[in-house]
């Protein structure tokens, strides 16, 4: 019986009762709210599935509402009932502060060189470990790029957060290695299964079988990742010890813990994965963007004395090293910016006051929800990046190396590209995720050629399923193959 108040911004419920257009925006969100703001503009309250959102389009908007205080916006009450229905994990109190204090110390900064080295190693054994020598290296191996991407950056981070088997002497080193690699095998292989069937577990609309497959899972993952078996670990990062840690001193229980270990394990290596392999087929698509990230990581290698050539020892990229890539960068952040869409979401907890760059103030409901989706409003809009479909590797950079800044209207933006979202639900670990993929791509330039096995092959449609969560995922994988340059 919601009626549209003055002062609030046009409200559109659909035909059906309490469903509204759940149905259609679970279709094809993308597409379901370009065709809103056509119909109501810039501003507009649609109803899906019981709940009122009020969906943000103008991106002189975006910094009001993610810096607007919580207890008039409230982003923890949406994630905490999210996490519990895809998880099985109900957060406390300080859970966010504590994520986040931790990623600071061991994701970002200090914590973060460190974590470089351990997540390079990891990549090593992974990747390195079967080198023959003689000719037989060079010839090319094919795997399909969308898997080959996923599963080693799946488990090169996974390695690196949660710990190696422990070893005792040099003998039993490759032992451990080997198991290492085993196991992390294993765990990529139930993890698809269970990112498979995230997008319906997250709108609570899996059908009976999957439900119960999506059950079993988690109790896998609980297991798998529990408090006592990752404790038995050798080099178990500071980032995963000191949450459970807190977690235990503020008295959350240890099956509690465990379904945590396996809430990180997704929110770090759920969209690593995905974005490389998207920024390897853009490069491998666009010969002028892969010829000029390659010299920019050979340059680098060379600067900081060390070269992928025959008899040298591995390269072993650093953070400085990393810090040093600005076409690199560029090129990462133009494959966020096609293929990232998250939906930043807060609950309305007061009426609040909001108003538009053309001066319209609007009012929003108390009880409602606000959302916005950056990927329409600014990624994909030509207004700020012209011809935004294109995949243009130095969009986000000077000639001279330094960032470039985009405009709308003759005003400068301040969020023109989101894909780590905003504001107090920024992602905490963005800067590992990027040093992941950075670390990966580094290593496949460096040390394999690289093409596609049919270079027609078209670039895969994205999966409209995954729209909200993150990195968006291809329809089908894309062949390619790889030999060592050396």
């Amino acid at each position: 019986f919601r009626r549209r108040r003055p002062g609030e911004p046009p409200l559109d419920k659909g035909t059906v009762p309490w469903l509204g257009y759940a149905l259609e925006f679970r279709k094809d969100s993308s597409e379901f709210l370009k065709r809103m703001q056509k119909k109501h503009g810039v501003i507009f309250t649609v109803l899906i599935g019981g709940c009122y959102f009020t969906f943000v389009m103008d991106p002189f908007c975006f910094g009001a509402i993610v810096k607007e205080s919580r207890s008039k916006l409230d982003f923890i009450t949406f994630a905490s009932k999210l996490v519990m229905q895809v998880f099985g994990y109900k957060p406390i109190e300080d859970n966010h502060s504590i994520v986040q204090a931790s990623s600071m110390k061991h994701l970002m900064g200090d914590g973060l060189t460190v974590m470089t080295q351990a997540t390079m190693e990891s990549f090593q054994k992974l990747m390195f470990f079967n080198l023959s020598s003689g000719e037989e290296k060079r010839v090319w191996q094919e795997d399909s790029l969308f898997h080959y991407c996923y599963n080693i950056i799946f488990r090169a981070g996974y390695l690196a957060l949660y710990g190696t088997e422990p070893h005792q002497g040099a003998d039993n080193k490759e032992k451990a290695n080997e198991q290492d690699r085993i196991h992390s095998n294993q765990l990529f292989h139930e993890f698809r299964k269970y990112d498979r069937l995230f997008p319906g577990l997250a709108y609570a609309m899996l059908p009976p079988r999957d439900k119960i497959e999506a059950e079993q899972l988690k109790r896998h993952f609980w297991s798998m990742l529990s408090v006592k078996k990752s404790w038995q670990k050798d080099n178990i990062s500071g980032w995963i010890t000191d949450q459970d840690q807190l977690l235990a001193e503020n008295g959350v229980p240890e099956y509690m813990r465990d379904r945590f270990m396996f809430v990180l394990l997704w929110a770090s290596q759920g969209n690593t994965g995905p974005t490389a392999f998207w920024l390897l087929l853009y490069l491998m698509k666009h010969p002028e963007a892969m010829k000029a990230v390659k010299e920019e990581v050979d340059k680098v290698s060379r600067d900081n004395g060390q070269e992928a050539k025959p008899g040298s020892p591995l390269i072993n990229i650093t953070r400085h090293m990393l810090n040093q890539t600005p076409i690199l960068d560029s090129a990462l952040e133009e494959t966020l910016r096609l293929v990232a869409a998250p939906i930043l979401i807060r609950a309305v907890l007061q009426d609040t006051s909001l108003k538009t760059s053309s001066g319209t103030e609007y009012t929003l409901h108390k009880g409602d929800r606000v959302a916005l989706f950056p990927y329409i409003s600014v990624q994909m809009n030509p207004e700020i990046h012209p011809e935004p479909h294109k995949f243009q590797y130095d969009r986000f950079v000077n000639p001279d190396g330094t960032k470039k800044d985009f405009y709308k209207d003759g005003k400068k933006l301040k969020y023109f590209n989101m894909p780590w979202g905003a504001g107090i639900s920024i992602c905490p670990g963005r800067f590992f995720a990027a040093t992941e993929i950075k670390l990966f791509v580094f290593l496949m330039l460096s040390n394999y050629d690289l093409e596609l096995v049919n270079r027609e092959e078209e670039i895969p449609a994205i999966d409209i399923s995954r729209w909200g969560f993150g990195t968006m995922q291809p329809v089908c994988d894309v062949w390619f193959r790889y030999r060592l340059r050396f």
